[in-house]
């Protein structure tokens, strides 16, 4: 069993991560990683968030399925499977405090790129190498967002495909995190409560759910505005926990 306070940190956190994703199809996953590591260890935290991420990037690319970019999804795997290769030939899991830096420091690399430098994922090649550089980071520290993010700033897609599209893809790079440190939290002799995972799920489903109704009164200016602002906020809070945590 898992305690009252506990349970109330966990379904406030995944529900309202999961709106803020369900809305901009960024930013939530980042926040709730900063979360979950502040309420339980790295492995635990990582299988878990990695439910709640696939429970709410299914919901999202099944609201939105007419608006999937599949030739973005289908390059976008292919790099995904050379990084999972890759990783397997010597996977490592990092340190709590590694993790964190990671998450901060993706973001910052996110808001300091120029213009001309940023990638797009509307590029064939490009959509495979970003496969690479996301999944490759989802096997390291947890998280990709702020550099997939990158790879849509300048794609040519409207809300909808991009918070569709982006869904598809995370839910196959959640999946492959799960798998990569479910076998380290099983093999550690960890495990995480059931009522942990259907409540985190729950709390997942109903914030996406919820924020259908914002997505569809957005309009594209309004979404890459607080996008950005999304980016900024993020990528300072698990900076600053590594500061003011234990």
């Amino acid at each position: 069993m898992i305690s009252v306070p506990f349970a109330a940190a966990l379904t406030a956190s995944v529900l309202s991560t999961s709106f803020v994703s369900g809305v901009f199809g960024m930013a939530g996953g980042m926040i709730l990683m900063g979360l979950l590591l502040s309420l339980m260890p790295l492995a635990p935290a990582m299988a878990l968030h990695g439910i709640t991420q696939i429970a709410s990037n299914v919901a999202r690319a099944w609201f939105w399925r007419q608006h999937i970019n599949w030739p973005i999804v289908a390059r976008y795997a292919c790099g995904a499977l050379v990084a999972v290769l890759a990783v397997s030939f010597g996977p490592a899991t990092p340190g709590k405090p590694t993790a964190l830096i990671f998450i901060g420091l993706t973001s910052l690399i996110g808001l300091s790129l120029p213009a001309r430098l940023t990638p797009n994922v509307m590029d064939q090649r490009q959509a495979v190498g970003c496969g690479t550089l996301c999944t490759g980071l989802h096997l390291t520290c947890g998280v990709s967002g702020p550099i997939l993010d990158l790879f849509f700033a300048r794609a040519e897609l409207g809300t909808r495909e991009i918070v569709a599209t982006k869904a598809a893809i995370n839910t196959g790079g959640h999946f492959v995190k799960l798998v990569y440190f479910g076998h380290a939290l099983v093999a550690g002799g960890g495990a995480i409560s059931t009522v942990a995972i259907l409540l985190a799920i729950a709390a997942a489903l109903l914030g996406t759910q919820l924020s259908r109704v914002l997505l569809e009164a957005i309009d594209d200016a309004s979404f890459r505005q607080w996008s950005q602002r999304l980016i900024a906020a993020i990528a300072v809070s698990p900076l600053g926990y590594l500061l003011i945590g234990p």
